[in-house]
């Protein structure tokens, strides 16, 4: 390959070239193409070449995978076909970071290569969370080098065995654009994962997560219709995977949902219980949604998932925090009792007597009669 910084695209001025097989035949292709590319490129300086072994996969697919920095949105993800027709094809999909795994392959499944990816006919399948990987990966690095303001990775070589990137393009900008200060979604806020000895045992108290969903499934599954009931005011056991993703994949900006998760041996974790808060564009009232394994009532997990969430909601700004509880459901009127709430009527329907409605400042409020001192 031609190794000049004036030239990123080295396929257009026969800048590459493949299956060199002798040292004879390395120095006849470097002549030819310098030649080449003084020919095409004359402002261009050339530092050299670069030398690297052949990489032969069958069954391969060529991709791309690239950064960059909208003035609207800030970094965001390209995943597509790939190679010299990229531009041609025109496949890809965008994605705002940060990426996890299940949003990976969700960018890759908008794309028309991902039913090639799959597998057809005597061709096998890709390694899908091989190239979900290097996806998560440059959304890390977005998150992690501010000043990245452009990668392209093409070809991104993929088969059954993995993917390994033949070609990158970087780069850097002084200003800083990227970093997970400017991303439109905040990144997962790993800084509020907490571990908690409850009665002894090791429980892990922390912000959900897409990969979370299985598992949550499990927990949701597990409780007493009753408990379903008096927490959303219907019945249901069964949740499709829509409402399972909005529950997981949420916008830690703009949500926060806590879970208490309990390590099973061998068989990963389970999840014991869930706070959640959804707060208004103002930042002003949140209101919130607590349920423990049916099995656990009782032992204090809500309790102290709801002091989390008060402790978070404070520290954000957030003044208040409200809840509807149905009349029946004195377990969680009593609970709100002792963290403090207050108990009224439902003001938004003050003719519905099953429900009341529960409220706490959070922020400290300033007596009119309070003087500066």
């Amino acid at each position: 390959k031609i190794l000049s910084h004036a030239i990123s695209h080295k396929s257009d001025v026969g800048g590459v070239r493949l299956n060199i097989g002798s040292p004879s035949e390395l120095r006849e292709v470097c002549t030819s193409m310098l030649a080449r590319v003084r020919e095409l490129r004359p402002d261009a300086d050339v530092q050299g070449f670069t030398v690297q072994p052949m990489v032969r996969k069958q069954h391969a697919h060529e991709l791309i995978i690239g950064a960059s920095v909208d003035p609207v949105f800030g970094p965001v993800i390209l995943f597509g076909a790939g190679g010299t027709a990229v531009e041609v094809l025109a496949d890809r999909a965008l994605s705002l970071p940060p990426l996890n795994t299940p949003l990976a392959l969700a960018q890759m499944q908008r794309t028309r290569i991902a039913k090639l990816l799959k597998g057809y006919r005597d061709e096998p399948a890709a390694d899908m969370d091989a190239i979900a990987q290097v996806l998560v990966s440059v959304s890390q690095l977005l998150a992690d080098v501010p000043e990245l303001a452009e990668l392209d990775i093409n070809p991104l070589l993929a088969n059954h065995e993995g993917a390994v990137a033949l070609d990158a393009r970087v780069r850097v900008s002084a200003s800083q654009p990227a970093g997970a200060a400017n991303f439109a979604i905040r990144p997962y806020p790993a800084e509020l994962i907490e571990p908690w000895d409850w009665n002894g045992q090791s429980v892990t108290l922390r912000p959900i997560r897409p990969e979370d969903e299985p598992q949550h499934r499990a927990f949701l599954e597990q409780l007493d219709p009753e408990d379903i009931r008096l927490r959303v005011f219907y019945s249901r056991r069964s949740i499709e995977h829509s409402e399972l993703a909005r529950l997981t994949q949420i916008d830690y900006a703009r949500e926060m949902a806590f879970i208490a998760t309990r390590h099973i041996e061998g068989n990963g974790e389970e999840t014991l219980g869930t706070v959640r808060a959804t707060v208004d564009p103002d930042n002003h009232t949140a209101e919130f949604g607590v349920i423990v394994r049916s099995d656990l009532k009782g032992s204090g997990l809500g309790h102290r998932l709801m002091e989390k969430m008060i402790l978070h909601l404070r520290a954000r700004g957030t003044q208040r925090l409200v809840g509807t509880v149905l009349r029946i459901n004195r377990g969680m009127l009593e609970l709100a009792a002792n963290l403090g709430f207050q108990e009224t009527d439902n003001p938004g329907d003050p003719d519905d007597h099953g429900t009341r409605f529960v409220s706490l400042e959070l922020q400290p409020t300033t007596s009119p009669d309070a003087r500066p001192g």
